[in-house]
């Protein structure tokens, strides 16, 4: 069940201070902000031009009671989410959200893969206009990565659901980095996290003019550099930080100098492996 191509579509930050997240990633990323009239919730946009590039909401009351984090989540588009979240549950799934209308702006779910990471499905009611993941332009989505405990076995359950091939994997010194694509693009790798990161996830990589004066702002804004620069092939430099409020990113973007700065992973959280995200195919 493709869907419509099996392609991130929307990706949404839910956080516990939207005011100070906008005034963040206006910063480091150049995005502009829209607030939309809905009855169901107060909701944002994230923006390049006129165009929408996520959304952004805050995070409920009783979610933040039993524990529940900032974060950002990826929305896959399909042509039906409540068959899909069917077929989420019959490969060993579970669903977070059930299918729900958000107002007349789209029809989505939240769901988790059989190893516990979190990602979304939807589908649009009305027509609206997106910026589509792309490497080297400033401010849009380059690349999707899931840290799981078994990438092979979570290739197969997305493989199932949202028809995606597995294209050539990499050997690092971290292990193997095995890439994917929806259709004939590749759009992301997966690879087996180390018995030191706590709990498989997403990651959503967002382009940068300069990864250097990124690592500035992302401190200056109050974030956290969790891991990086990191060089990767293609001539891009890459970053895992943490948002003011917690919430998991990474950045990529090129360096206009020739030196080389590596910053020591944050004492807090040991890095996600990174072996060779963000090529240019």
């Amino acid at each position: 069940m493709a869907g419509d191509d099996g392609r991130f579509v929307w990706y949404e930050l839910i956080t516990t201070d939207k005011e100070r997240a906008k005034a963040f990633y206006s910063m480091v990323l150049g995005w502009g902000t829209q607030d939309v009239s809905m009855p169901s919730a107060a909701y944002s946009l994230f923006t390049l031009g006129d165009t929408s590039v996520s959304g952004l909401m805050k995070l409920p009351t009783d979610a933040d009671k039993i524990g529940a984090k900032p974060r950002w989540i990826g929305y896959v588009g399909v042509k039906d989410v409540d068959a899909t979240a069917v077929l989420i549950n019959q490969l060993g799934g579970a669903m977070h959200v059930p299918p729900t209308n958000f107002d007349n702006f789209s029809r989505f779910a939240v769901a988790v893969d059989p190893q516990t990471a979190t990602f979304g499905l939807i589908s649009w009611l009305r027509p609206i206009r997106l910026l589509q993941a792309e490497l080297n332009i400033a401010g849009r989505v380059a690349w999707h990565e899931l840290l799981a405990a078994d990438r092979e076995k979570a290739l197969a359950f997305y493989s199932s659901l949202f028809g995606w091939q597995k294209k050539e994997a990499r050997v690092g010194p971290r292990g193997t980095y095995q890439l994917f694509s929806a259709g004939q693009e590749s759009i992301g790798g997966m690879v087996t996290k180390p018995r030191t990161v706590s709990t498989p996830s997403w990651i959503y990589y967002f382009n940068v003019a300069d990864i250097d004066t990124a690592v500035k702002r992302v401190k200056n804004g109050g974030g956290q550099v969790l891991e990086g620069p990191i060089e990767v092939p293609g001539g891009n430099w890459i970053l895992q930080c943490l948002d003011p409020q917690g919430a998991l990113f990474a950045l990529v973007g090129k360096r206009r100098y020739k030196a080389i700065v590596r910053l020591a992973p944050a004492a807090s959280r040991d890095p996600a492996v990174l072996v060779s995200a963000c090529t240019n195919e």
